[in-house]
């Protein structure tokens, strides 16, 4: 068995949205709420024959009805008001000419800094292959100058070796 219908109605500005549908949440999903109207005091259920006889008619279709005629939303609009006094209007208008759309900016200092940051990168490149170069270099000698010395104190001590045993003998024979 269907479930029956019932009548609701929310304020759309000069207009009321009537809807027919079981539950509020039907009547809130047909109006596209996207809050709780019912909750806010925005929405009603309706139980007057006369209003609820169209939106019966047609349930789940909203139905949109007049608040009353055209002298009537008037009148709800409150009373005609001066408007305040501003600054008189110019006795001639000259229309201003709409400004020239100004020119995208030049790129060119971005260019010329970058530019100039890739020619430091490249020259410090240069300076450090051409350091590293001559540290190879004094590496290369300073192996040569140890390997040099090492054989040069190596000489040295088996000489002094020599002279201390030759010295040694001496004084052996010396001693008798």
């Amino acid at each position: 068995m269907p479930r029956k219908l019932k009548v609701f109605r929310t304020p759309t500005g000069f207009h009321d949205a009537y809807v027919a549908a079981p539950s509020r949440k039907a009547a809130l999903e047909a109006w596209g709420a996207a809050s709780d109207l019912f909750a806010r005091g925005a929405a009603e259920e309706i139980t007057d024959e006369g209003l609820m006889a169209e939106p019966l008619a047609h349930p789940g279709e909203v139905i949109y009805v007049s608040r009353g005629d055209l002298a009537a939303q008037l009148k709800a609009l409150g009373p005609k008001r001066k408007p305040a006094k501003s600054q008189p209007e110019p006795k001639s208008v000259v229309q201003a000419k709409a400004p020239k759309p100004k020119p995208p900016p030049q790129r060119d200092k971005v260019d010329r800094a970058e530019a100039a940051v890739e020619q430091a990168r490249a020259t410090l490149a240069k300076e450090r292959a051409a350091l590293e170069n001559k540290l190879d270099a004094l590496n290369r000698k300073l192996e040569a100058l140890d390997a040099r010395h090492d054989k040069d104190l190596a000489e040295l001590e088996r000489k002094a070796e020599k002279a201390r045993t030759d010295y040694r003998a001496a004084l052996d024979e010396w001693n008798g």
